[in-house]
């Protein structure tokens, strides 16, 4: 990317800023907007104090600034490098100002000192200040007033950012999301985090239309307005009225509308809750659907939907919710085989051992406390819980996971393929997870794995946890958990990439070879008194223990050791 030439010491964040915009204009210039591409090239051409003042608010929480807030050491003039701004309508400095940005900006002595012809009493807190002020100008025709006629005696400038807007636009265009920040570039150049290097072609971007972008803002203003209390019913009708031909930015929508699903069911508002579900069609809305049907008492429609679930099911965590609610629906129907099921599979159930631990002086994750119990130097012990299987599963998988397919890779500073929770997520590169699993048949697998640890490092997976494999775990799970039971681990993963990434057992023990024995090792899932297994824990141990995996549940109780480890 080109830009303008900055010591990357001092201006780091404006140098990042102007390579986001240059790769924006490559990559996105007919979807931009005259105001847009006018920034665009505009930008490059301020002085590089005003640059600089521009990226720092942009970055900053606002929209306003108080000029003495401003203070930064490689802009030694503030109000010389707001000038430019001022003049191209960038920011303002009389812009109307709510009564509530006013108190936000200022502390309460500062407010006394604005507002002191309003009779504010000093035992007021600020928040009994802005009510009181608030009713004062409601009675008024004052309040929307410019900012200059409350702080008309202010000693400093005041600034408003007047394209805020547009950059959150083009940090959407060029994260494909809005929870990435250009604080991406700062960790990435301190080498915090490390990205993989992925082939972006023109077809490699989130948006492929400007309606694209629109569509993607409205859903997010949606789901804020939701998370902010917003009117649910109205939120509804205005999701039904949209939809996109992009896959993916039509699953944004369907999760919003399970979102407004579940906090009208939090209200009980069940006839809200069951339309929000049937328009919604994202993983998880029927299994709600029935559950709201039958609150509602109608559990015939409840039965019905209850049992095109069982026969079709969307997952496995579906199918096992849905095998927990017939019965019940069946009693309440007063129908036959309506008989209570138990809460684990006796093949589960039969996995349990109990084990007899003195309570540790400092409180302590019951995990550790039973690793550090069983472990030693002939049969060490790890706490893995989801790290271990999904670790071996990407660096194995690593070329796969990231193929750059279009619609998966948008910008350098992605951790993962963007359709990783996409229904087509395994689909589309099943021809590469076959020869990533075809290693498996011979010792390719060995060697594919330990060169991917040492050459991939460090660098963000959704799956290799670098923090918890290290060399020594690496190697005894290569010597001591068989191929074929990788194979059958990573088989299940790729049944539901996005479910069957977690509930995997917390320890993991490991028997090495020696002249006794061959190498071998066991999952073990760690519970303290009372807990008890969790859905997506139980589909992973009965998937085990019908493929032959080596499993327990290991329940600890206080009370005196066991002499040793077993």
């Amino acid at each position: 990317m080109s830009g303008t030439t900055i010591a990357p010491h001092r201006f780091y964040y404006l140098h990042n800023f102007q390579q986001a915009l240059d790769w924006l204009g490559q990559r996105y210039g007919d979807l931009l907007d005259a105001e847009e591409s006018r920034f665009l090239q505009q930008f490059p051409q301020l002085p590089q104090c005003s640059q600089a003042l521009l990226v720092r608010m942009v970055m900053r929480k606002g929209p306003w600034f108080r000029a003495s807030k401003l203070v930064y050491e490689e802009i030694p003039h503030t109000a010389e490098a707001a000038a430019p701004l001022l003049d191209m309508g960038w920011i303002s400095a009389n812009a109307p100002m709510g009564l509530a940005e006013l108190f936000d900006l200022h502390t309460k002595p500062e407010l006394l000192q604005i507002l002191k012809n309003a009779d504010l009493g000093t035992m007021l807190r600020k928040p009994e200040m802005l009510a009181r002020m608030q009713a004062a100008l409601d009675e008024q025709a004052g309040l929307g007033q410019p900012y200059a006629c409350w702080n008309e005696k202010a000693d400093e400038p005041v600034w408003r950012v007047m394209v805020g807007e547009l950059c959150e636009r083009l940090r959407l265009m060029f994260f494909g999301n809005l929870y990435q920040d250009w604080s991406e570039f700062v960790l990435a150049d301190l080498g915090i985090f490390r990205y993989e290097a992925v082939a972006l072609d023109a077809a490699s971007r989130a948006f492929q239309s400007r309606a694209d972008v629109d569509f993607y803002l409205s859903i997010s203003a949606s789901r804020q307005a939701l998370d902010e209390g917003g009117d649910a019913a109205q939120l509804l009708q205005s999701l039904l009225k949209q939809q996109s031909a992009n896959p993916w930015l039509d699953q944004r929508r369907a999760k919003v509308l399970l979102r407004i699903g579940q906090a009208s069911e939090r209200v009980q508002d069940w006839p809200l809750a069951i339309q929000a579900y049937t328009a919604s069609g994202y993983p998880g809305a029927r299994h709600r659907h029935i559950r709201v049907l039958e609150r509602m008492q109608c559990f015939d429609q409840a039965l019905t939907l209850a049992s095109q679930a069982q026969t079709a099911p969307e997952s496995e965590e579906e199918r096992q919710r849905v095998a927990r609610m017939l019965p019940r629906l069946r009693r309440s129907l007063g129908l036959s085989g309506s008989a209570r099921q138990t809460a684990l599979a006796p093949a589960v159930a039969a996995l349990r051992s109990d084990v007899l631990l003195e309570r540790p002086e400092q409180p302590s994750a019951v995990e550790y406390v039973l690793r550090d119990h069983w472990h030693s130097a002939a049969a060490p012990v790890f706490y893995v819980e989801n790290a271990l299987i999904n670790s071996l599963f990407g660096l194995l998988c690593w070329p796969a996971i990231f193929a750059p397919l279009p619609g998966a890779f948008f910008h350098p500073f992605q951790s993962g393929p963007a359709d990783l929770g996409a229904p087509d997520f395994v689909g589309r590169r099943q021809s590469l997870f076959d020869a990533c699993m075809a290693e498996l048949q011979d010792d390719r697998y060995r060697t594919s794995i330990r060169a991917r640890f040492a050459d991939k490092a460090g660098i963000q997976s959704p799956f290799v946890f670098w923090g918890t494999l290290t060399e020594e775990l690496l190697e005894l799970a290569l010597d001591c958990i068989p191929a074929e039971h990788l194979q059958t681990l990573f088989a299940r993963l790729l049944l539901d990439v996005k479910a069957n990434r977690t509930g995997f057992p917390d320890l993991v023990r490991f028997w090495p070879a020696n002249s006794e024995h061959e190498g071998r090792y066991e999952l073990v899932e760690v519970k303290a008194p009372g807990d008890k297994l969790q859905d997506n824990q139980i589909r992973w141990l009965t998937y085990c223990t019908e493929q032959g995996i080596p499993v327990r549940v290991c329940h600890v109780q206080w009370g005196t050791a066991e002499a040793g480890p077993e």
